[in-house]
């Protein structure tokens, strides 16, 4: 039987998610494809949910992670800004740190789960 855990770190401040998995892989899709509206058809949401979540990203945050231009003619875009790319580094060696050092437990845990998940989570 492998089962593979997955660890997930959110990152708090007050009651908002500043960043965490799906922030995280949001800013790499519109470092990506310079645009908002393309990072959330690539992760296959709508554009209203992923500019509310980088609304709320820049609002955690003392500068903004994501700057966007204004469509029209001339199109209009976004990028993730220096700060975004540090807050999206430190985020994933959070990650990479996290998994490593939990790696014994995570392994323990794993002999002991059930054959299956189940169907219904909840």
């Amino acid at each position: 039987m492998t089962q593979i855990l997955r660890l997930r770190q959110r990152i708090l401040f007050g009651k908002a998610i500043a960043i965490g998995p799906g922030k995280a892989e949001l800013l790499q899709h519109i470092a990506e494809l310079g645009s908002i509206s393309a990072a959330a058809r690539q992760m296959g949401m709508s554009y209203r949910r992923a500019w509310l979540l980088v609304d709320t990203m820049n609002q955690c945050f003392a500068a903004p992670l994501v700057e966007a231009a204004p469509g029209g003619s001339g199109g209009g875009g976004a990028r993730i800004t220096a700060e975004g790319e540090k807050v999206l580094a430190l985020y994933r060696r959070i990650e990479e740190q996290s998994r490593a050092a939990v790696h014994q437990e995570m392994a323990e845990l794993e002999g002991m789960l059930a054959e299956t998940p189940p169907a219904n989570p909840h």
